[in-house]
């Protein structure tokens, strides 16, 4: 798996402000970091991955990361070497240089230390050249332990894919990628298949509710806690190995294996669209929100405006489970459509200067009461909306916790192999001035999907939602 794999993340502000230079001389070494500027445009062709490219990156992150001006930079360098030396051994090539140079806590005395280590190192092993820089710098960005940091590389997409097309083994289950990838410990047994969406799940005739009880032959929970077996269950092409899964449902008894291949497969149109709406008792407003995207704000408000044409609506049910978030732009303006005058969010450096982000006061007012539906794959600029509407008590939370990935707002950076980086340089606080990022926003009203409710086609959550509504 790699970071956060959200249904938004490329929906993120592409907004980013750093100055480029070309690269100095090594005796200037300490002012090469910072040169990093957001990409303008599609990038150009990724080219290899070099030592070049991860001096730019370890001072594009000294400089410009929400903690780069208090980072041990040598956390960096350190997670870069082990997972170097790992590679090495994996290969069966392990050199006898491939010792840790001292590192002393200057930068960029540091730096000259790991790059002359690590140039004696690759020059013996020049087949692994490509391979060890990958490993290296993807080690060093995942040492930030920030679920909004991340380096884009080698994108690739199946050959035969239409737009749409998904790829995988075609299920959900209650722990999604989000989670696998952010924040695992917040899972809770069983681990059950919620959603068919195709592909070799749907051939397997598996269904929702059929609870999993191990991945290749492991238990996606020991003590209650998740492992990461479950991680299995969401491969990213180009991943091609099968997984094995052992099955029970529970309204037969009945317990089988199964070995799914992952592969594309056409997912349901309706599930495509950012914005569903219909009404629901005569009078509520339902509205399902699957991302954060350019727009999506206004199209909420175009969904509720047609529910309304000749009619009296008496409530709004935004339903934003498994919403992995995208522009905190469009997250403001929709909680501006519930309240006036707020403060919906604070954006803050490391050392406590922040930023407000206020409802923008030109979007109309629903003037309707709000019930949100939130799950744990309602994340980022999910979060941000739920944490508005709970703090400044302009609806009510039914569901379960969110997902807690909201470290903050990431920003790219363009390297100079062509692949970008990305990570923010404010961290969020909600309006209460919480942190939410490994915590998430707690429901109003708990309401958890069951493997028994899942199997029954029961949306208990909704129903919750239709309750309040209508008291």
């Amino acid at each position: 798996m790699t970071a956060v794999r959200i249904l938004a993340a490329g929906l993120a502000l592409a907004a980013a402000t750093a100055c480029t230079a070309p690269p100095p001389p090594r005796a200037q070494a300490s002012t090469a970091g910072t040169v990093c500027a957001a990409p303008r445009g599609a990038p150009a062709a990724e080219t290899t991955t070099t030592i070049d490219v991860i001096e730019q990156a370890y001072f594009c992150i000294l400089g410009n990361y929400y903690g780069g001006a208090t980072l041990d930079a040598r956390s960096l360098l350190s997670a870069g070497f082990a997972a170097l030396t790992q590679e090495l051994n994996r290969n069966g090539r392990d050199v006898p240089e491939a010792g840790m140079p001292a590192l002393t806590g200057d930068r960029t005395s540091d730096w000259t230390a790991f790059e002359a280590a690590y140039r004696r190192i690759t020059d013996q092993v020049p087949g692994l050249r490509d391979k060890l820089a990958v490993v290296t710098l993807e080690a060093m960005v995942a040492s930030l332990g920030d679920n909004h940091a991340r380096w884009t590389h080698d994108v690739e997409r199946p050959p035969d894919a239409y737009e749409g097309d998904g790829y995988g083994l075609g299920l959900l289950a209650n722990v999604n990628g989000p989670q696998v990838d952010g924040n695992p410990g917040v899972a809770l047994p069983p681990l059950f298949v919620t959603t068919v969406q195709g592909g070799a799940a749907r051939a397997a005739g598996l269904r929702p509710g059929d609870i999993i009880e191990s991945v290749d032959g492991s238990a996606p929970f020991i003590d209650g806690k998740a492992t990461p077996a479950i991680a299995a269950l969401y491969p990213a092409y180009p991943e091609a190995r099968s997984v094995r899964l052992r099955l029970l449902r529970q309204s037969t008894g009945r317990r089988w294996s199964v070995a799914l291949e992952p592969g594309l497969y056409q997912r349901d149109l309706a599930a495509l669209q950012v914005v569903q709406s219909k009404l629901l008792d005569d009078d509520i407003a339902y509205v399902r929100l699957r991302g954060f995207a350019p727009d999506s704000a206004d199209r909420v408000f175009r969904a509720i405006g047609r529910l309304r044409a000749g009619r009296t609506l008496s409530g709004v049910v935004l339903d934003l489970r498994g919403n992995g978030g995208g522009s905190p732009v469009e997250a403001t303006r929709l909680v501006s459509a519930f309240g006036h005058g707020k403060v919906t969010a604070y954006q803050c450096t490391v050392d406590a200067r922040c930023e407000t982000t206020r409802t923008d006061d030109t979007v109309e007012l629903v003037g309707l009461p709000l019930v949100v539906l939130t799950d744990r794959g309602c994340a980022s600029a999910c979060e941000h909306f739920s944490s508005a509407v709970k703090d400044l008590r302009l609806g009510r939370l039914v569901g379960t916790r969110t997902a807690g990935v909201i470290s903050g707002p990431a920003q790219p950076y363009l390297l100079a192999n062509n692949t970008v980086l990305s990570f923010p340089a404010r961290h969020h606080l909600g309006p209460d001035r919480e942190v939410i990022d490994r915590i998430g926003v707690p429901p109003d009203h708990h309401v958890p999907l069951t493997p028994q409710d899942a199997a029954a086609g029961r949306d208990p959550a909704l129903a919750k939602a239709l309750t309040l509504l209508n008291e």
